[in-house]
């Protein structure tokens, strides 16, 4: 499974700004990797050309390798009010997939939430069920454009260890704000650089931990350190 972009160069019609610059980067092996960076460079627009969600010619070439499905996921997404959650993933869940979505509820802490409607939900309570009902499809690769914002950092660092370990043959595309976490649970990070004049972006390897147990702390501030240099 592979991911390559090289030179990939965006800008919206009508703008004489690029959105996008030259980003050439690999992501070369199923597993949790990332596109990190500050708001408003390019993170977001990246993702959405890589699903196909932009209907816009970008340069440069996307080649996949061993990627036939793209899901993407995002904060703050809505799902119909006028049933209940519950209701709702047993409506998109497949039968051979009803002893994985018991799993998935239990690691997400939602159990109490499936009587509830949608709108009646926190933000991080929606998002939780919202990737629930991704991880329930069928796919590849699966970007997590912020979709556990707003979920509680302890059941954040339960709920990322547990998917990788319920998926190891999928790849992953976690953009996220959280610089600890990324450096601990993502393997190669794409760093998006803060200016929006001048685009910069490089790769840095994180630590791919598989659980809050085995961080190595000194290894992961020296990757915190690698990405902050890489602004």
């Amino acid at each position: 499974m592979r991911l390559s972009c090289k030179d990939i160069t965006f800008s919206y019609p009508g703008s004489e700004s690029r959105i996008l610059e030259g980003i050439s980067c690999v992501f070369s092996r199923p597993g949790f990797h990332s596109v990190f960076g500050p708001s408003g460079v390019g993170k977001s627009t990246f993702a959405r050309l890589i699903a196909g969600q932009e209907n816009y010619s970008f340069a440069g070439q996307l080649e996949m390798d061993g990627i036939n499905k793209i899901l993407y996921s995002y904060n703050l997404e809505r799902l119909p009010g006028w049933s209940s959650t519950g209701s709702h993933l047993e409506k998109v869940v497949c039968p051979e997939k009803l002893v994985l979505k018991k799993e998935l509820i239990e690691i997400f802490a939602i159990e109490e939430l499936l009587k509830q409607r949608f709108h009646e939900l926190s933000m991080g309570q929606q998002n939780r069920i919202n990737l629930i009902r991704y991880l329930l499809q069928d796919f590849d690769l699966l970007i997590l454009d912020e979709s556990l914002a707003n979920v509680d950092e302890k059941l954040r660092q339960s709920i990322i260890p547990a998917v990788k370990q319920l998926f190891p043959e999928k790849m992953f595309l976690y953009i996220s704000h959280h610089l600890m976490e990324v450096s601990t649970f993502c393997d190669e990070i794409m760093v998006f650089g803060s200016s929006a004049e001048q685009k910069s972006y490089s790769t840095v390897l994180g630590q791919n931990c598989q659980n809050v147990e085995n961080i190595d702390k000194k290894k992961r501030d020296k990757t915190m350190l690698e990405i902050m240099n890489a602004f």
